[in-house]
């Protein structure tokens, strides 16, 4: 291994440390959802690896797209920005959706009391909640979802900013496998925090009692992804 590809290895594990860390897009959308829809770890994994190979996937498809037709790299730049935008507008939509139908469920599922008179003067209450009588099992949390998938597409026309201009376009200069090693690596170091970081979070967030703002998951969900999308359009996170 020469010195050059050393330090371009080197270079992708900061930047892929560093690009992942600073972008709440990378995990915050994943620790929500599966709060909110009571994934299992598995799934929880699953979906984050999907997308994150999605997301890294496409901008190392382009790359190679620019670095085999020999493309300015500032055209592939202007075509990033132009994926990047969509993606941030997606899931300001997105967040701002699903918190709206969190927040009309979080209302039907507001329990209340019903108070029954006997003949004999006596009474009795109940408390229940209409929106849960007739759940079945496979109505629960487990049950498909197109969540994963508006996820997923989201991560695809998301891009990773820093891989082609500081990573792939440097080690075309050399071999190509060095672009293929150097993609290879930025990678699994970006999918290796994300899953990392959303585990982590979870974890955490399982030893906080949520009481009475349970039935608001899917409202803070939404509200937290759209605040994501805000912060990744205007404040360039």
């Amino acid at each position: 291994m020469n010195q050059e590809l050393s330090i371009l290895i080197i270079t992708a594990v900061s930047v892929a440390l560093v690009h992942t860390l600073l972008g709440p897009d990378h995990y915050l959308p994943f620790i929500v959802m599966s709060k909110a829809g009571k994934w299992s770890t598995f799934k929880t994994t699953l979906v984050t690896i999907f997308c994150g190979i999605g997301h890294v996937g496409s901008s190392v498809i382009l790359g190679f797209v620019g670095v085999g037709f020999g493309i300015a790299v500032a055209h592939i730049q202007s075509l990033e920005s132009i994926r990047g935008n969509i993606a941030g507008w997606i899931l300001i939509a997105f967040g701002l959706i699903y918190g709206v139908w969190g927040l009309r469920t979080a209302y039907l599922n507001k329990p209340h009391t019903h108070r029954h008179p006997h003949i004999d003067g006596s009474m009795h209450s109940h408390t229940h909640i209409h929106a849960k009588e007739h759940a079945h099992v496979h109505e629960q949390s487990d049950s498909p979802s197109m969540t994963p998938w508006v996820l997923f597409i989201i991560f695809v026309l998301g891009p990773c900013e820093p891989l082609i201009p500081i990573l792939m376009y440097p080690a075309a200069h050399g071999h190509i496998l060095h672009v293929v090693i150097v993609s290879l690596v930025f990678g699994l170091i970006t999918i290796g925090t994300m899953v990392g970081i959303v585990l982590g979070s979870i974890a955490g967030l399982r030893l906080l009692p949520m009481g009475h703002f349970e039935r608001y998951t899917h409202t803070l969900a939404g509200i937290s992804i759209f605040f994501c999308g805000i912060a990744i359009q205007f404040l360039g996170l």
